[in-house]
């Protein structure tokens, strides 16, 4: 390889490394959004393991890339031979786990969809009780969405204030009328048939969850063509680096 080509090599190297670190940092606080966002439906699943330990996964996932995209510009800029094949060992790894942790994900949708489920039920049954996030949220996407329960407004029927109350209550959030005298809570009905929404959360929640997922893929997809570059050009790089102890010198 001559001598331009080398140098074209290392730079291209370089600003590749320059976008993987800033896309490490993007995977990295859309985790950290995942994690502590209290305006959304994933309020609702924080206390599903399986929700957090993805959330911890994708904060490990871009903290890692950062740190490979930092390395990766060393080694480019300063030809070291030991960083860039550290480099090319490391995204190898990354996009090997990045394949396995995608089929799983793929190959497991319904049992998602079933932790998912029996994690709204619990908020269901458990409500209310202190003004928690995860019941601001709940009513938060009932009154946005306009539905009620999971599956609908019988859902509520197996929590505990409806079933033991001598009123005929419904939850507040699920009212179907323009204006509502409370947000949140319990309200009395008149009749037997709740002036609520009859359709369930599930579709709108879903139809939001695709989307974010949508969003999360796209990165990793990005993520993935960019490790492949890279390992193409370190592995170039590295191939032709002729002095196997060059370090950078300070002076």
């Amino acid at each position: 390889m001559g001598k331009g080509c080398m140098t074209a090599t290392k730079y291209f190297l370089f600003l590749f490394n320059l976008i993987f670190f800033l896309c490490g940092g993007v995977i990295m606080g859309f985790g950290l959004w995942l994690l502590l966002d209290n305006q959304s439906f994933i309020v609702v699943l924080h206390d599903s393991a399986a929700v957090k330990a993805a959330c911890y996964i994708l904060i490990a996932v871009g903290s890692f890339s950062m740190l490979m995209g930092f390395l990766g510009c060393l080694g480019a800029i300063y030809e070291l031979r030991c960083l860039l094949g550290l480099y090319f060992a490391c995204l190898l790894l990354i996009l090997i786990a990045q394949v396995v942790a995608g089929t799983l994900i793929y190959f497991q949708k319904d049992a998602l969809n079933e932790e998912m489920s029996k994690v709204v039920t619990k908020v269901l049954e458990d409500y209310p009780g202190s003004s928690s996030p995860t019941q601001q949220a709940w009513d938060f996407i009932q009154r946005n969405m306009a539905c009620c329960g999971w599956t609908g407004h019988q859902d509520w029927s197996r929590n505990p204030v409806v079933v033991n109350s001598s009123q005929l209550l419904f939850p507040c959030s699920c009212h179907n009328a323009s204006a509502n005298s409370s947000d949140s809570g319990f309200c009395e009905a008149q009749t037997s048939d709740w002036p609520v929404y009859e359709a369930g959360c599930s579709s709108s929640v879903e139809s939001w969850l695709r989307t974010n997922i949508g969003v999360v893929l796209g990165i990793c997809v990005g993520v993935a063509v960019i490790e492949l570059l890279g390992m193409i050009l370190s592995i170039c790089l590295c191939r032709n680096v002729k002095d196997y102890t060059k370090v950078p010198l300070y002076q």
